[in-house]
């Protein structure tokens, strides 16, 4: 054979075997990433890499090194079910009506969770081991999958996964578990200015960054499986918090310390397309992203364009979308507390927005009064032994507040009766009215009152669609009724406490209270709705007379709320109102404090996750407690 022949067969063979390499080189190459999560509970950003460097986290602090870190992510909601169902669904819990700390409310039929969808892209999903969402239907959509490592149990190499591992070693019950030998100096501890200078606030903060440290490590030998099992470089990585620290007045409370959570986001090379605005490995983003944005985000990153009725934005993948200019906040009932707070930040100022004005931030919740810090604090109240800023929780809250982070990073400077920001004050009102408008804010509804009008068929969201000038002419109301200072007249609120509409009697009145309106025709509006049909506007009826009417109006008032406390009359969240209201606005002398002990404590058959909230306030009122 000529030699110049046998050189062309030599490249030609060399060529096929070329493009049978790279052929089978893109098949080993997956077209779509893996995902991880990996979540702590009960922390912020208190790590290395956030730059505290009172923390010990050297696995995130590496995983930082070749991630994009957030500094703006806000959980939405500052306690767990309600932030989880807002990430599951891609939707503010406040537009299901799961916004409510241990809830059970109906789905849309139709709608679906992320992991569904994902599953229907082909992914293997699994969640290690927490969901606890606030949703009574329907099935979440994940797999079974074992152990810290779930991605080994997919049916195959190529089957791409989507899996979450969630740690619990930084919670609120691990901060103050006892015995505990303490690492971290509890001398050199950052406390807060809200928090006094006690023993016990330094031992908790220091036992809450043990715990963070003991998180860390956990995240390390999931990174290590990861690395181990040749997957590194074709899995998306995102480590995240849930809400902010288990110490009081960040959990359960939706300022930037209730909110913020850290996260970052590795993204290996291969798949860099789909990385995040500005990525760069140790490089840090300032967008404004939220646990709304999650699900979204997830779905992005697998290919799929995300449903139409998901409230996030994606901030990465082929669908991702435009930057937001407002991260928003709530809260409703924590437990067997109810309030209603709405907050939203531009990453530098937070603006917060409360309708129960008349009660004081913190009030006795039976679990978190378990940590010291909460317990010694309320004490020192009741002593006179705190500052203005430590004090300032224990009391009645002002209707609006604005906090400067970058001069005021612990919140505790009001700013917003200052005129030198009153723009931004109203811009940021009215940025919080036009998102409960656009979402349907459910929270607008008093808990018991949702679930009365609500059809069983129904779901809380399929009535807030189905009745949008009812939405929109109810924010309006509550916000206006709620502001001693609108232009809303007391004769109007007078007119409103009769509408067709329970919802909106329930604000006239409460607005009537919260303004002192005792003109005999307001008095007269307030008792009539002390009989109302709907039992949160007679409760509401019954705060307000306390206020406003005479020692007879207030002890009918008294025993009209005892009736609306029996949970075996009127059902668990009205029981769960009235209580409150009892607790806030009547004078507990022996002779009631006997009566609410004799009241019945739940039902044979509660709702989904509240039937220990009745007993729980009957012992709070009529038992001596810290």
């Amino acid at each position: 054979m000529h030699p110049h022949h046998l050189t062309r067969i030599v490249l030609i063979g060399v060529s096929i075997l070329a493009a049978l390499t790279r052929t089978q080189h893109a098949e080993a190459e997956p077209t779509r990433p893996n995902i991880l999560w990996i979540t702590s509970e009960d922390n912020g950003p208190h790590l290395g890499c956030y730059g505290d460097t009172y923390a010990d986290t050297p696995h995130l602090d590496a995983l930082a090194s070749k991630s994009l870190r957030f500094r703006h992510c806000w959980s939405n909601a500052p306690v767990c079910a309600p932030a989880r169902t807002t990430i599951i669904s891609g939707m503010h819990a406040t537009s299901l009506g799961g916004h409510h700390m241990r809830s059970g409310v109906r789905l849309p039929d139709d709608m679906k969770l992320y992991p569904q969808l994902l599953r229907e892209a082909g992914y293997y999903c699994t969640n290690h081991a927490k969901t606890d969402y606030n949703f009574a239907n329907g099935d979440a959509g994940w797999q079974k999958g074992s152990g810290k490592s779930p991605w080994r149990n997919r049916p195959s190499d190529t089957t791409p996964f989507m899996s979450v591992i969630n740690f619990t070693i930084s919670h609120e019950s691990q901060i103050r578990k006892r015995p505990h030998t303490l690492v971290h100096d509890p001398a050199k501890a950052p406390l807060p200015k809200y928090h006094p200078d006690t023993p016990e606030s330094r031992h908790d903060w220091a036992q809450y960054y043990d715990k963070v440290t003991e998180m860390d490590k956990m995240v390390g030998g999931v990174l290590q499986d990861l690395e181990k099992d040749g997957l590194a470089d074709s899995t998306i990585i995102f480590y995240y918090g849930d809400h902010g620290s288990g110490m009081p007045r960040s959990k359960r409370w939706p300022f930037d310390s209730g909110l913020r959570v850290p996260l970052l986001v590795h993204v290996p090379e291969q798949f860099r397309s789909l990385a995040p605005k500005h990525y760069a490995p140790g490089g840090e983003s300032t967008q404004l992203v939220s646990f709304v944005d999650l699900a979204p985000t997830v779905i992005s990153l697998a290919g799929v364009k995300p449903p139409s009725n998901m409230q996030g934005v994606p901030f990465a993948g082929e669908f991702a979308g435009a930057e937001k200019p407002y991260l928003f906040g709530w809260r409703g009932r924590m437990d067997e507390r109810i309030d209603m707070v709405r907050s939203c930040t531009d990453g530098r100022y937070v603006y917060m927005r409360h309708f129960y004005p008349d009660r004081p931030y913190l009030k006795h919740v039976d679990y978190m009064f378990q940590t010291p810090t909460t317990r010694v604090w309320k004490q020192m109240f009741d002593e006179g032994k705190l500052n203005e800023d430590q004090a300032k929780f224990w009391q009645p809250k002002p209707v609006e507040e604005l906090f400067d982070l970058q001069s005021d990073p612990d919140e505790v400077k009001n700013l917003a009766d200052d005129a030198a920001h009153a723009d931004r004050v109203s811009m940021m009102r009215d940025a919080v009215h036009r998102w409960m408008v656009e979402t349907g804010d459910l929270g607008l509804f008093p808990e018991a009152e949702m679930h009365r009008v609500v059809a069983e068929d129904e779901s809380p969201r399929e009535y807030a669609l189905n009745h949008p000038e009812l939405m929109t002419r109810l924010a309006q109301t509550a916000l206006d009724s709620t502001d001693v200072h609108s232009d809303l007249s007391t004769e109007k609120m007078i007119e409103l406490a009769s509408d067709e509409d329970a919802v909106i009697r329930f604000w006239a009145v409460r607005g009537l209270g919260l303004r002192h309106a005792d003109t005999p025709a307001a008095t007269e509006a307030v008792q009539r709705a002390m009989n109302d049909e709907s039992p949160s506007v007679a409760i509401a009826a019954c705060e307000a007379i306390q206020v406003i009417g005479g020692k007879a109006d207030q002890q009918a008032a008294t025993e009209r709320l005892l009736e609306l406390a029996n949970v075996e009359r009127v059902g668990h969240f009205a029981a769960i109102e009235a209580l409150n209201v009892i607790d806030m606005g009547a004078p507990l002398d022996a002779k009631l404090k006997k009566q609410i002990a004799a009241l019945p404590r739940s039902l044979k058959k509660p709702p989904p996750r509240v039937g220990k909230y009745v007993g729980r306030l009957i012992d709070d009122m009529s038992v001596a407690t810290p």
